[in-house]
């Protein structure tokens, strides 16, 4: 807890001092138990701007790469990401699989905090796409909280096809717990349909984003 105090104080006041975020809602994370973080997803830096910004660790699946890269760069990389509980997974694995899910379950079944983008992957055009139930199987099966957090602007920081990193200003909100019953991994499949369509409905009230009733396709590796 310490190394993860320690990087997300650094971060922070890197991100705080650069860019200049708003943040709103911190108080709406819950100060113990589980909790999953449902954001929407914009940019390859929104990962690290969640975990920064948190005032308790989130696991996000991370390349693995970001694990095994040399170089300064790769040890602060490294560093970061081992010190929030990021997950290292394989270029190419699906981050909505069971055993991927089954890995975020044992997580929140220890108590800790979690994140999982709906969407799958980013957005490169800005419109809001429909859910993935990986996050309404994971609220139903273990009755986390399920808090929604809209990301406005963190596409600006780089751009697609960029290597280059441009501080800006962005917003993050974060949205008030979303509470659904405990069934257990025996659920229907529309009642998990369900709960993350009322996942995204909140994470689109804090973003004001443009909707699409399709499932965003990756055009990439993430």
């Amino acid at each position: 807890m310490e190394m993860f105090d320690a990087v997300r104080w650094t971060t922070r006041n890197l991100i705080s001092g650069t860019c200049r975020p708003t943040v709103v809602g911190l108080d709406n994370v819950p100060s113990d138990g589980p909790f999953i973080v449902a954001p929407n997803h914009l940019s390859f830096f929104d990962s690290v701007i969640v975990q920064a910004l948190m005032p308790r660790p989130v696991a996000f699946f991370a390349k693995a790469e970001y694990f095994t890269t040399g170089g300064v760069k790769g040890k602060v990389m490294k560093a970061f990401f081992e010190s929030v509980g990021s997950i290292p997974v394989e270029r190419g694995e699906q981050a909505a699989s069971v055993q991927a899910l089954k890995t975020l379950l044992d997580i929140l079944e220890s108590g800790r905090g979690i994140g999982i983008y709906p969407e799958g992957t980013r957005s490169r055009d800005g419109i809001l796409y429909r859910g993935r139930t990986g996050v309404g199987w994971l609220a139903l099966t273990t009755g986390a909280p399920v808090i929604p957090v809209g990301l406005i602007g963190t596409e600006k920081l780089q751009r697609a096809g960029e290597k280059g990193v441009r501080p800006q200003h962005f917003t993050m909100k974060v949205g008030e717990p979303l509470y659904f019953d405990k069934t257990g991994p025996d659920h229907s499949l529309p009642a998990r349909r369900e709960v993350t369509d009322r996942i995204m409905d909140a994470i689109a009230a804090l973003t004001g984003q443009e909707r699409s009733t399709s499932y965003n396709q990756s055009k990439s590796a993430e």
